[in-house]
């Protein structure tokens, strides 16, 4: 697998997103805790070091899940989680941006996954909620601090992004991107150009932009041409379409788990890249 930096860390191009572990809605337990924590070691296994969660995936669920499957944590594994959001009784989504809640996210991630430090914490935007400047002083103060290795952000628009780096360094950027939707293409731009990580989410699409994405019509005629899946073939695109990308598909399937890994392995020929870049 190839790679490429994140924060002071270097990792694979396919990590591993945690918000599946968890029930339905990233709520509750898992379905099988079992096989979840057999997903956790068998990425491992696959070479994956890059592992992306948060405290409020359960809550605590996910990170409880990593901590039990993985903890004492090898060296060469990277732990990303994100701050800025926080769910209700129902699991509902509720935002948590004020900076003493960004500080509480950090140190409820630090508890739950049995760390010190983080190596790279996001910053998720939540619309227009609280003071962006204050927001990123309680980020910079607990990176300065030594709790967090570097500064993420997920959620935000590029005037955003181009704001924060007047600030501090910004090791990745978390943003909705797929092949059918590529309206956060400026940022991932933007990313490439600045050597900046750029960490698509819901890289298959989500609920029923999934369906758009694997049902897409040169998606399933490259499928079929290269003898692979439609869902690596999807993956494919986003590592060939810019060097800085980095894929955290989540699963709680080991079947799908080994599907997504070997996505890595896709290799998309010129044919494939015009078709599926022209959309």
């Amino acid at each position: 697998m190839k790679t490429f930096p994140l924060g002071d860390r270097t990792v694979h191009r396919i990590g591993f997103g945690a918000m599946q572990l968890p029930g339905r809605g990233a709520f509750g337990p898992p379905r099988d805790r079992a096989e979840a924590l057999a997903v956790v070691r068998r990425a491992v296994e696959l070479g994956v070091d890059h592992f992306d969660t948060a405290q409020y995936y359960g809550p605590d669920v996910a990170n409880e899940l990593l901590r039990t499957a993985l903890h004492p944590y090898d060296s060469r594994l990277v732990l990303v989680s994100k701050v800025g959001a926080a769910r209700d009784a129902k699991g509902g989504w509720i935002p948590a941006q004020e900076p003493e809640q960004l500080r509480a996210g950090v140190l409820d991630n630090l508890r739950s996954l049995e760390v010190e430090r983080l190596d790279v914490v996001n910053l998720r935007v939540t619309g227009s909620d609280g003071d962006f400047d204050g927001q990123l002083d309680a980020m910079i103060a607990m990176r300065d601090e030594g709790l967090i290795g570097a500064v993420g952000l997920s959620n935000v628009n590029l005037a955003q992004l181009e704001h924060a780096l007047t600030r501090t360094p910004v090791a990745c950027v978390q943003n909705p991107f797929n092949l059918v939707d590529r309206g956060g293409e400026d940022v991932l731009r933007a990313c490439t150009a600045g050597g900046i990580a750029f960490v698509p989410f819901f890289p298959l699409g989500a609920a029923f932009g999934r369906e758009r994405v694997l049902g897409h019509p040169a998606v399933k005629a490259t499928a079929l041409r290269l003898d692979v899946t439609p869902a690596q073939v999807a993956l494919a695109w986003i590592l060939a379409v810019a060097p800085n990308t980095l894929l955290i598909p989540g699963t709680a399937s080991l079947e799908h788990l080994e599907e997504n890994v070997a996505a890595g392995r896709v290799v998309l020929d010129d044919e494939a890249m015009t078709a599926l870049t022209a959309g």
